[in-house]
């Protein structure tokens, strides 16, 4: 089993882990409708470069 030689400083531990924060999710804004979506999907109105590639259904609303 591994044993460490000598204890980390807490620099060199940060500077470890200064790779392993998450980054901003990549948004582009379509085109035509002009919202934003993830880079290479399809968007909530169901366009996807600049067309209409999906048939989105409306939602339905419920009255009470």
């Amino acid at each position: 089993m591994a044993v460490q030689q000598r204890r980390k400083t807490r620099s060199r531990r940060d500077m470890r882990r200064s790779h392993d924060g998450l980054k901003g999710a990549a948004l582009s804004i379509d085109p035509t409708s002009g919202e934003l979506h993830q880079r290479h999907h399809v968007t909530a109105e169901g366009f996807y470069r600049g067309r209409k590639r999906v048939d989105v259904p409306e939602p339905e609303v419920q009255e009470e």
